[in-house]
């Protein structure tokens, strides 16, 4: 009678240890093991780490709060700055805010109009440290040339007339004012081909300008020089007949 085989003992599928060299065991780790043990050992690394992450972002949001409350403050105070001597308060107390180069560039031109040139050419020179660049540090500038002019510095006050006009960079706007006073004094002193010329340059800048109509003006209120073709004859002018 034939001897029946004997079983295969079964395999246990749920036990993940791996025989080993002297009978020792090694247990696979599962990630969640893995997970336990990692932060039993770095736990207070990474809370730490945490905290600070989240002390960093509390402080840059109060931070940025703070610097928007500081700022909204600036404006209001700008805007409730009606009379010159607020203004000059304001300036004196945000000499390095960009809102202070445009207190003085106001101060400057009332100091203008009123005829202070001196009082004007430091206003404009004052809201340029501020402003620095853009159309306001253009209006700046085209004010400080016309208030040296306004000063008696006339040579002075062209030729930074004619540097902003021709600057590409600067703002049209200020750029075909310049170019407008260029012509206005070249009619006051007498010489007509500047005139034409910055017209010209007037309408070059930009032909819709209203300074365009006033350039206009200016060109057309110049002497016609009448020239005779070579060869001619002039015109004898008899007189006229009198009456029997």
């Amino acid at each position: 009678m034939p001897t029946p085989a004997t079983p295969s003992a079964p395999k246990n599928t749920g036990d993940n240890r791996t025989p080993a060299a002297g009978g020792e065991t090694h247990v696979a780790l599962t990630f969640e093991d893995q997970l336990r043990i990692y932060w039993k050992k770095h736990s207070g690394t990474v809370t730490a780490f945490v905290v600070v992450a989240l002390l960093a972002i509390i402080a840059k949001g109060g931070w940025d709060y703070l610097a928007a409350q500081k700022e909204l403050d600036i404006e209001k105070a700008y805007a409730a700055a009606g009379t010159p001597e607020q203004l000059k308060s304001f300036a004196a107390g945000h000499a390095d805010h960009v809102l202070a180069g445009l207190a003085q560039l106001r101060l400057a031109d009332e100091s203008y109009a009123a005829g202070r040139a001196n009082d004007a050419i430091s206003g404009y020179e004052a809201a340029l440290a501020a402003i620095k660049s853009g159309p306001l540090a253009s209006r700046a500038r085209l004010g400080l040339a016309m208030a040296k002019v306004q000063a008696g510095k006339t040579a002075d006050g062209e030729a930074a007339l004619k540097q902003l006009a021709s600057d590409t960079t600067e703002a049209k706007a200020a750029r075909v004012e310049a170019a407008y006073q260029l012509a206005s004094l070249a009619s006051v002193t007498g010489r007509p081909d500047d005139v034409r010329k910055y017209a010209d340059q007037v309408m070059q800048i930009d032909p819709a300008s209203p300074w365009m109509q006033r350039a206009l003006i200016l060109r057309a209120g110049l002497p016609v020089a009448a020239t005779a073709p070579a060869g001619s004859t002039p015109a004898v002018k008899f007189p006229a007949p009198k009456g029997k």
